[in-house]
């Protein structure tokens, strides 16, 4: 085998090894105990494995609350935000109304703003709605997406109009054109936005903390903040609530790793 070939293999490893590493790291603290965890010198292997995180932080957080709340969200969030993304991204690359251009230079300038902007807008709104401190609040602020709009737009302009002409032909009206003739061609980028969605929901920390009180409307990523003590952390704890969170994602991946290493490549490629 040429030497190009040992190398471009070397600096895999390596990069795989950076990658996994701390995923293992997390595995095996959580089989130790809290003194063999703050050992000097720090040891790999767990000496005597226990489960005794796992037994701890499944008896005093409710971790089955904090998984449906976020597969709640997730699933509300993705169904809701295609629908509005891809009924505005039509509107925007399709029709003709006044003051579209206008409008969607203004969507595109909400790109530029930081999201924690708008927390204490949406914190404001879900308080005066009566939402706070439920599974509806950590949803609502998400179901529309200038980004998800802007990406779908592009996709809608790169499907030629002479579809739209032959389906006017045919009668249909915009709705149905935009239904049954464009939204199916549009599955690659749905999905891409699906994927991207639930990678940014799942890892979102702030707004669950800000939004609700209780413990029991929590999800994953503000459960695991919970596990963090303010002048003590049981790091052996810590490590078994972030694999006990990491599970479902890990199955969710094997089960559709095709479609979502697909989405994420269709990202990027205008078609």
């Amino acid at each position: 085998m040429k030497k190009s070939v040992w190398m471009r293999y070397l600096i895999l490893g390596i990069v795989m090894a950076i990658t996994i590493g701390p995923f293992i790291w997390m595995i095996l603290t959580s089989f130790k105990t809290f003194e063999e965890a703050i050992r000097v010198p720090v040891t790999i292997l767990p000496q005597m494995p226990t489960t005794e995180a796992y037994v701890h932080v499944w008896e005093r957080f409710p971790f089955m609350s904090f998984y449906v709340n976020t597969f709640a969200t997730l699933f509300f969030t993705i169904v809701i935000q295609l629908m509005i993304c891809s009924m505005a991204a039509y509107a925007f690359a399709r029709l003709r109304f006044p003051g579209r251009d206008v409008i969607f230079i203004v969507l595109l300038a909400l790109l530029m703003v930081p999201g924690q902007v708008f927390l204490l807008p949406n914190f404001l709104t879900i308080v005066r709605m009566d939402l706070a401190d439920t599974v509806t609040a950590l949803w609502l602020p998400r179901v529309f997406s200038a980004f998800g709009t802007f990406m779908l737009r592009e996709f809608f302009k790169g499907i030629p109009k002479s579809l739209d002409e032959a389906a006017k032909l045919d009668g249909c009206s915009f709705f149905k054109i935009y239904l049954f003739v464009l939204l199916p061609l549009l599955k690659p980028a749905l999905a891409s936005l699906a994927i991207l969605t639930a990678i940014a929901t799942f890892r979102d920390l702030m707004w669950p903390l800000i939004v609700n009180r209780s413990l029991n409307m929590m999800t994953l990523s503000a459960g695991l903040a919970m596990l963090i003590g303010e002048h003590q952390t049981h790091f052996p704890q810590v490590m078994a609530g972030g694999v006990m969170a990491m599970t479902p994602m890990l199955i969710l991946f094997f089960i559709f790793q095709k479609q979502i290493i697909q989405g994420i490549a269709t990202t990027g490629v205008k078609q």
